[in-house]
């Protein structure tokens, strides 16, 4: 008669797999613990621009406007802040609009939950026609914060021009290839102060373009610039409604937050 053996060939085979499910719970998870921090940490590192319009009623505007210079003040001080700017909108002052681009996500959100910010959601709670409307972007095209800071001259009138592209499904690609060959043609205009094209986070197809001109005839000399030629012709062909100055917005500086 055989001797029994200590173990069993099925309770070795348990022991086996028990002590390889102990050990390998021990291990990191590959492209989970290690790289979803990276993920996010890489997201919110990235630059932020955010576009937020108010449309507000006539007896405050003029209190409104004074809390978006408090604000723009303010973040305009920051080292992490690249730009902000507040505008009047020309052909209806009612519309207010304030810009504004951060080195990070974080940053942006940390802005936002200042007491200058705070004190502009307050006063939006009883000011406004209408909802406010935040438009998150992406530039395609960035510069640097010195760019962005960069002055206009003492005997300069500054034109700001903001226009958004409503682009026909499809033709997206096109519109910022068209823009990728004429940009650095545009800013190299004498005339030209800044001059940015952002897509529009969560939707391809729209775009907004900011510009910025030293005065009225450097805006219209651009207008007839060679290279905006496949510009143009893009917006009177490819957009979702025409014309395409329904989307063009000329905005005026609120005094006090001039860079």
């Amino acid at each position: 008669m055989k001797p029994t053996p200590f173990f069993s060939k099925k309770a070795a085979f348990i022991l086996t797999t028990v002590c390889l499910v102990v050990s390998s719970a021990s291990l990191p998870v590959a492209g989970k613990e290690k790289l979803t921090p990276q993920a996010d940490t890489q997201k919110t590192s990235e630059p932020a621009a955010v576009i937020t319009r108010y449309q507000v009623k006539k007896a405050y505007q003029d209190e409104f406007i004074k809390a978006l210079s408090k604000y723009a003040d303010y973040t305009i001080a920051s080292e992490q802040n690249i730009m902000t700017e507040a505008f009047t909108e020309q052909e209806n002052p009612s519309v207010l609009w304030l810009i504004e681009r951060w080195s990070t996500k974080s940053e942006l959100n940390n802005s936002h939950s200042h007491p200058l910010f705070k004190a502009i959601k307050t006063l939006s709670q009883k000011a406004l026609e209408q909802p406010v409307k935040t438009i998150q972007i992406r530039d395609l095209e960035p510069v640097s914060k010195s760019a962005w800071r960069k002055e206009a001259a003492a005997e300069d009138t500054p034109i700001i021009i903001m226009l958004f592209v409503d682009s026909k499904a499809g033709t997206e690609e096109n519109f910022k290839s068209v823009y990728h060959t004429a940009m650095p043609q545009f800013r190299s205009e004498p005339g030209v102060i800044n001059y940015q094209l952002s897509q529009l986070e969560g939707d391809k197809t729209q775009f907004v373009t900011y510009e910025k001109f030293r005065n009225e005839d450097a805006f219209q000399y651009h207008l007839k610039f060679p290279p905006i030629k496949p510009v143009i012709d893009y917006l009177n062909t490819s957009i979702k409604q025409q014309p395409f100055q329904t989307g063009l917005h000329r905005l005026i500086l609120i005094p006090g937050t001039k860079q």
